[in-house]
C-alpha cells in the first residue's frame, strides 16, 4: 500500500520510500497544519461583528447630473476591523425597504465593496468590488437614515444624512457623492462628512478623496428635549450615545422634580433617551433638564451645565403664535425664510402647526407641516422656516442654530405681494399676513413692529436695520416696540443734595446701569413747573455703568432756587430700543 509514496531526506538530499512510522509523522504534521490553518480562517470570518467594525463610509444619492460616475445611486462599505467578515445575510434598510445580501463574500481588513441595486452591478465592476442587492432602498435626494446590520440583526453602523453634509451649495444639487473623513470617527456625523472632491464626482472602490484625520473629541450636547405625555419626556442629543452610560438616571437632574424614575436609551441611533418622573410635569411651567456624564461612542462626556428646556404643549389658539419677520424677496440665488414668535406663555409644539398661503380666489393652499418631529416653541421664542438653512448661516447673524427648520420646500413668496398662513392641526388660522413690497425696500427682511398689535396692520411692518445686517432670524427684531424696551435702570443719588461747597453732598448723581454697550441717553432737567432748566446730557454714548453729575445750576450756569426737581433720561440704541425714565430730586441752596 506504500507503493509509489517517496519522502525527502533532507539530511542525505535523497529520497526514499517511506516507512509505516515516517508517513504517520508526515501526516500527522500536515493534518495539524490544515487543521490550524481552516480553524484560523474560519473563526476570523465566523465570529460575529461588532459595532462600527464596518462602515458605510461613501454615499452616492443624487446621481444626476452625471459627471464620471455611473447614473445609479450606491453606498460602499469599508471594514475597519482586523477581521475578515463573509457579509453573507447581512442588511442594508432605511426602516422601511430592506436589501438583503444573498452571496457570501469576504471583506477583509482595509478594504472596501460597493452595494448596488442589483440592475446596476455591471455599471460599477471597474471600480473594483461590488454587491447587488434587491429592495436597494432609494437614497433620498434631500435626506434619510440608513442602517447597516449583521445577520444577527446587530446594528453596526448607521447614520442620518441631509444636503448640509455636502458643505457645498452646488454640489448638493448632484453628481457628487458624500464621502466621510475619518472611517475611525464612525459617530461623528455631519463634521465628519463632507462632498467628494474628486473629478470624478466620487471615489467607489478607494480611499476617500477627503480622507484624513478628524477625531472626535467632544463630548455629547443635548439639544432639546420634546414630550410624550405628563410623565415622560425625551432628551434629544447631537450625537450617539453609548447607550449603557445613558442608562444611569443619575445623569439627569429635572428643574423641582429631581432624577427620573427610569431611563430607555432609544436604539438604534441612540441619539434620543426616554425620561420618566416620578410625578407629572405642570402646564404653563418651563422647566430645566440638566445632563451629566453621558458618554457617546467615543467615550466623550457630555461638558457641565449641559441644559435644555422641558414642558407639556398645549393647543395652539389663534396669535399664541405670530408671523414676526420674512424675507420673501431674498437677494439673487437666496432663499426666502418665516420668523414666528411665541408670544403667549404656553409650550408649543411646532409639530402641530403648519404654514400656506392662499391662490388668487383666495383659497387656502395646501397646508405644509412646519415640523416632522415634536419640536417645542416655548415663550418668548422665535423659530426661523427656510428651505436652506445654511445659507441664512451665511448670509445673516444667527444667534440661535437650533431654532433654524429646514423645508424641502417653503409656500410660494411673491416678491411683490403676497399671503402667509399660520394653521393649527384643526385648521383653525392662527396667524396670517398679507404683506406688499412697498412696506419695505428689495431684500432686506421684513420685521415685525409690536407683537401685540395686529399682524395686517401695514404700520406695524418695516425694513430690518442695516446696523442688524438687513435682517435678525432668531432672535428679536431690530426694529421692535413695546414690550421689547432694553432692560437697565436709573437712579440718583443722592435724594436731596445741596451745593454749598462744604464738601457734603454738594452733587446730585444720576447713575445708570445697561445691560451692553451701545447705547446714547438724552438728560433734561425740569423745575416742579415743568420747565426745563438744565440740558445735562444730548446724545451722550454710555458704557455698561456710569454717572452724570449735576452741580444745581441751570443752563447758563446759575444757581437754581430750592425745590423738587425732575431728571427726565431717555436711553436708546441703534437698533431702536428706547426707554425713558423720571426721577426726582431735592436741591436745597443754603444762604451763608
Amino acid at each position: 500500500m506504500w507503493e509509489g509514496f517517496y519522502y525527502l531526506d533532507i539530511q542525505n538530499n535523497q529520497a526514499s520510500p517511506p516507512n509505516r512510522n515516517s508517513f504517520g509523522r508526515m501526516m500527522l504534521r500536515l493534518l495539524t497544519i490544515f487543521f490550524l490553518l481552516t480553524g484560523i480562517c474560519a473563526g476570523s470570518v465566523a465570529q460575529p461583528a461588532h459595532p462600527f467594525d464596518i462602515v458605510i463610509d461613501e454615499l452616492f444619492p443624487d446621481p444626476s447630473p452625471v459627471l464620471g460616475l455611473p447614473e445609479q445611486e450606491f453606498l460602499e462599505l469599508k471594514n475597519v476591523s482586523s477581521t475578515v467578515f463573509d457579509l453573507l445575510n447581512w442588511r442594508i434598510t432605511d426602516g422601511s425597504a430592506t436589501a438583503i445580501v444573498k452571496t457570501s463574500f469576504l471583506l477583509k481588513p482595509d478594504s472596501f465593496v460597493l452595494i448596488c441595486p442589483t440592475a446596476a452591478t455591471g455599471l460599477f465592476t471597474l471600480y473594483g468590488s461590488v454587491i447587488g442587492v434587491s429592495g436597494f432602498p432609494a437614497l433620498s435626494n434631500d435626506g434619510k437614515t440608513i442602517y447597516l446590520q449583521s445577520p444577527e440583526g446587530l446594528g453596526i453602523h448607521y447614520l442620518t444624512y441631509d444636503k448640509s453634509w455636502y458643505r457645498n451649495d452646488i454640489k448638493s444639487q448632484g453628481g457628487w457623492t458624500l464621502e466621510m473623513i475619518d472611517t475611525h470617527n464612525p459617530c461623528g456625523g455631519a463634521s465628519n462628512w463632507q462632498a467628494s472632491t474628486d473629478s470624478r464626482g466620487g471615489t467607489p472602490g478607494k480611499i476617500n478623496s477627503v480622507d484624513g484625520t478628524n477625531r472626535d473629541l467632544q463630548g455629547p450636547v443635548l439639544l432639546r428635549t420634546y414630550t410624550l405625555d405628563s410623565l415622560n419626556i425625551v432628551a434629544v442629543f447631537d450625537e450617539p450615545l453609548d447607550s449603557f452610560s445613558a442608562s444611569d438616571p443619575s445623569h439627569y437632574q429635572l428643574e423641582s422634580i429631581g432624577t427620573p424614575r427610569s431611563v430607555w436609551p432609544i436604539g438604534p441611533l441612540f441619539t434620543e433617551v426616554r425620561l420618566q418622573w416620578p410625578i407629572p410635569l405642570a402646564t404653563r411651567h418651563v422647566y430645566h433638564l440638566t445632563v451629566s456624564d453621558d458618554r457617546d461612542c467615543a467615550g466623550n462626556a457630555t461638558e457641565p451645565g449641559n441644559t435644555a428646556l422641558a414642558g407639556v404643549p398645549e393647543a395652539i389658539a389663534a396669535n399664541d403664535l405670530v408671523i414676526n419677520e420674512i424675507l420673501f424677496n431674498p437677494p439673487t440665488n437666496g432663499y426666502d425664510y418665516l420668523e414666528i414668535y411665541n408670544r403667549s406663555d404656553k409650550v408649543l409644539d411646532a409639530q402641530r402647526l403648519y404654514v400656506s398661503s392662499r391662490d388668487p380666489a383666495g383659497a387656502l393652499r395646501l397646508p405644509v407641516p412646519i415640523s416632522k418631529v415634536p419640536l417645542l416653541v416655548f415663550p418668548g421664542e422665535f423659530e426661523v422656516i427656510t428651505e436652506n438653512s445654511r445659507w441664512v448661516e451665511q448670509n445673516y447673524l444667527v444667534k440661535q442654530p437650533g431654532q433654524l427648520i429646514e423645508l424641502s420646500s417653503l409656500p410660494s413668496m411673491p416678491d411683490d405681494q403676497g399671503d402667509i398662513v399660520l394653521l393649527n392641526e384643526q385648521g383653525v388660522i392662527v396667524d396670517e399676513l398679507n404683506y406688499d413690497h412697498k412696506w419695505q425696500e428689495d431684500g432686506i427682511a421684513l420685521e415685525r413692529l409690536d407683537y401685540n398689535k395686529p399682524t395686517p396692520d401695514p404700520g406695524n411692518w418695516t425694513s430690518a436695520a442695516s446696523t442688524a445686517g438687513y435682517g435678525t432670524p432668531t432672535y428679536q427684531n431690530s426694529e421692535r416696540k413695546t414690550d421689547q424696551q432694553l432692560k437697565g435702570g436709573i437712579t440718583i443719588e443722592p435724594r436731596l443734595f445741596s451745593p454749598d461747597h462744604d464738601g457734603y453732598e454738594d452733587f446730585a448723581y444720576i447713575n445708570y446701569k445697561l445691560p451692553s454697550t451701545g447705547y446714547v441717553a438724552n438728560i433734561t432737567l425740569f423745575d416742579a413747573s415743568g420747565r426745563p432748566v438744565r440740558w445735562l446730557a444730548k446724545n451722550a454714548t454710555l458704557t455698561t455703568t456710569g454717572n452724570f453729575r449735576w452741580d444745581g445750576l441751570d443752563e447758563f450756569q446759575h444757581k437754581l432756587p430750592t425745590g423738587m426737581y425732575i431728571a427726565f433720561t431717555e436711553i436708546y440704541n441703534l437698533n431702536g430700543e428706547v426707554r425713558k425714565f423720571k426721577n426726582t430730586v431735592t436741591l436745597v441752596n443754603v444762604k451763608r
